[in-house]
């Protein structure tokens, strides 16, 4: 538990910004699965791309296979959740 209560993660404003923006739009607009896979890909993003150097200076000095499988695993959710966004059920 001492793991998560050391860690710091820098996250720019404008992007948290953008992602309440494009929430709150979604949500206002009912669109409830939108919101939750905007989330998604930002705290995705977030955990790969922005912190990327902050990986990289605290010891992860090449993406192992495990990284690329969980982050491959991360785009096939997101691209089946934007595949059910599309499909239209009656």
């Amino acid at each position: 538990m001492a793991f998560f209560n050391l860690t710091e993660i820098s996250i720019p404003v404008s992007q948290m910004t953008l992602l309440l923006l494009l929430s709150t739009v979604a949500l206002l607009f009912g669109k409830v699965k939108l919101a939750l896979l905007v989330n998604y890909l930002f705290t995705l993003y977030w955990g790969y791309g922005v912190n990327r150097d902050y990986l990289v200076d605290s010891g992860f000095q090449q993406v192992d296979g495990y990284t690329l499988l969980y982050f491959g695993f991360g785009l096939i959710i997101a691209a089946l959740a934007l595949l059910g966004l599309l499909s239209h059920s009656k």
